[in-house]
Protein backbone atom coordinates (compact mmCIF):
# COMPACT_ATOMS: atom_id res chain seq x y z
CA UNK A 1 0.00 0.00 0.00
CA UNK A 2 1.27 3.47 -0.75
CA UNK A 3 1.83 5.87 2.14
CA UNK A 4 0.46 9.39 1.65
CA UNK A 5 1.35 12.82 2.98
CA UNK A 6 -1.63 15.18 3.12
CA UNK A 7 -0.91 18.87 2.66
CA UNK A 8 -3.11 21.85 3.53
CA UNK A 9 -1.20 24.62 1.73
CA UNK A 10 -2.01 28.05 3.13
CA UNK A 11 -0.52 31.49 2.74
CA UNK A 12 0.84 31.57 6.32
CA UNK A 13 1.12 27.92 7.32
CA UNK A 14 1.25 24.51 5.66
CA UNK A 15 -0.47 21.75 7.59
CA UNK A 16 0.78 18.20 7.16
CA UNK A 17 -0.80 14.84 7.90
CA UNK A 18 0.44 11.32 7.21
CA UNK A 19 -1.33 8.06 6.48
CA UNK A 20 -0.49 4.85 8.28
CA UNK A 21 1.40 2.20 6.26
CA UNK A 22 -1.89 0.53 5.28
CA UNK A 23 -3.23 3.86 3.90
CA UNK A 24 -6.41 3.65 5.97
CA UNK A 25 -5.88 6.13 8.80
CA UNK A 26 -4.62 9.72 8.64
CA UNK A 27 -2.86 11.40 11.56
CA UNK A 28 -1.89 15.05 12.01
CA UNK A 29 1.85 15.49 11.62
CA UNK A 30 3.26 19.02 11.63
CA UNK A 31 2.84 22.61 10.58
CA UNK A 32 5.43 24.30 8.37
CA UNK A 33 5.67 28.06 7.97
CA UNK A 34 4.76 29.25 4.49
CA UNK A 35 7.38 31.51 2.93
CA UNK A 36 5.70 32.43 -0.35
CA UNK A 37 8.52 30.70 -2.24
CA UNK A 38 7.19 27.46 -3.78
CA UNK A 39 10.63 25.81 -3.99
CA UNK A 40 11.47 26.54 -0.35
CA UNK A 41 8.05 25.34 0.78
CA UNK A 42 8.36 22.16 -1.30
CA UNK A 43 11.80 21.52 0.21
CA UNK A 44 10.40 21.88 3.75
CA UNK A 45 7.56 19.46 3.00
CA UNK A 46 9.91 16.98 1.29
CA UNK A 47 12.13 17.05 4.37
CA UNK A 48 9.18 15.89 6.49
CA UNK A 49 8.20 13.31 3.87
CA UNK A 50 11.62 11.61 4.00
CA UNK A 51 11.11 10.61 7.63
CA UNK A 52 7.92 8.71 6.77
CA UNK A 53 8.86 6.98 3.51
CA UNK A 54 6.06 8.72 1.60
CA UNK A 55 5.00 7.27 -1.74
CA UNK A 56 2.63 10.05 -2.89
CA UNK A 57 1.28 13.45 -1.87
CA UNK A 58 -2.29 14.65 -1.50
CA UNK A 59 -2.56 18.43 -1.82
CA UNK A 60 -5.77 20.07 -0.65
CA UNK A 61 -7.49 21.98 -3.44
CA UNK A 62 -9.46 24.92 -2.01
CA UNK A 63 -12.28 25.11 -4.55
CA UNK A 64 -14.92 27.80 -4.43
CA UNK A 65 -18.27 26.68 -3.04
CA UNK A 66 -19.61 26.40 -6.61
CA UNK A 67 -16.77 24.00 -7.50
CA UNK A 68 -14.73 26.45 -9.57
CA UNK A 69 -11.04 27.14 -9.04
CA UNK A 70 -9.99 30.54 -7.77
CA UNK A 71 -6.57 32.04 -7.00
CA UNK A 72 -5.94 29.81 -3.95
CA UNK A 73 -6.66 26.65 -5.93
CA UNK A 74 -4.27 27.81 -8.65
CA UNK A 75 -1.58 28.37 -6.01
CA UNK A 76 -2.20 24.89 -4.62
CA UNK A 77 -1.77 23.44 -8.12
CA UNK A 78 1.50 25.35 -8.60
CA UNK A 79 2.71 24.07 -5.23
CA UNK A 80 1.75 20.52 -6.20
CA UNK A 81 3.68 20.86 -9.46
CA UNK A 82 6.78 22.09 -7.58
CA UNK A 83 6.43 19.23 -5.10
CA UNK A 84 6.12 16.63 -7.85
CA UNK A 85 9.08 18.06 -9.77
CA UNK A 86 11.36 18.33 -6.73
CA UNK A 87 10.19 15.17 -4.98
CA UNK A 88 9.70 12.85 -7.93
CA UNK A 89 6.54 11.35 -6.37
CA UNK A 90 2.97 11.55 -7.66
CA UNK A 91 0.73 14.35 -6.44
CA UNK A 92 -3.03 13.96 -6.08
CA UNK A 93 -5.38 16.89 -5.51
CA UNK A 94 -8.40 16.62 -3.23
CA UNK A 95 -11.27 19.03 -2.62
CA UNK A 96 -10.66 20.61 0.77
CA UNK A 97 -13.49 23.14 0.81
CA UNK A 98 -14.77 22.30 4.27
CA UNK A 99 -11.72 20.68 5.88
CA UNK A 100 -10.70 23.77 7.87
CA UNK A 101 -14.25 24.20 9.12
CA UNK A 102 -14.40 20.53 10.15
CA UNK A 103 -11.03 20.83 11.90
CA UNK A 104 -12.21 23.94 13.72
CA UNK A 105 -15.30 22.05 14.95
CA UNK A 106 -13.11 19.18 16.17
CA UNK A 107 -10.84 21.55 18.10
CA UNK A 108 -13.61 23.62 19.68
CA UNK A 109 -14.31 21.26 22.62
CA UNK A 110 -10.61 21.28 23.58
CA UNK A 111 -10.95 24.91 24.77
CA UNK A 112 -7.43 25.79 23.66
CA UNK A 113 -5.98 29.27 23.78
CA UNK A 114 -6.23 31.11 20.47
CA UNK A 115 -2.51 30.60 19.84
CA UNK A 116 -2.64 26.82 20.50
CA UNK A 117 -5.83 26.53 18.44
CA UNK A 118 -4.17 28.16 15.41
CA UNK A 119 -1.06 26.00 15.84
CA UNK A 120 -3.09 22.79 15.60
CA UNK A 121 -5.73 23.85 13.07
CA UNK A 122 -3.70 23.47 9.86
CA UNK A 123 -2.36 19.99 10.60
CA UNK A 124 -5.82 18.87 11.69
CA UNK A 125 -7.31 20.29 8.47
CA UNK A 126 -4.68 18.29 6.55
CA UNK A 127 -5.72 15.20 8.51
CA UNK A 128 -9.43 15.71 7.73
CA UNK A 129 -8.68 16.21 4.03
CA UNK A 130 -6.33 13.22 3.84
CA UNK A 131 -8.79 10.96 5.67
CA UNK A 132 -11.51 11.87 3.16
CA UNK A 133 -9.11 10.99 0.34
CA UNK A 134 -8.21 7.65 1.96
CA UNK A 135 -11.86 6.80 2.64
CA UNK A 136 -12.78 7.57 -0.96
CA UNK A 137 -10.05 5.25 -2.26
CA UNK A 138 -11.32 2.30 -0.23
CA UNK A 139 -15.08 2.80 -0.60
CA UNK A 140 -16.85 0.51 -3.06
CA UNK A 141 -18.13 2.12 -6.27
CA UNK A 142 -21.82 3.11 -6.15
CA UNK A 143 -24.27 0.91 -7.85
Amino acid sequence: MPRFLGIDHGTKRIGLAVSDPSATLASPLATVAASGNMSDEAAAVLSCAKEYDIDAFVVGLPLNMDGTEGDQAKKARRFGAALEQDGGKPVHFWDERLSSHAADELLRPAELTRKKHKARLDRLAAQVMLQEFLDHRTSPPPG
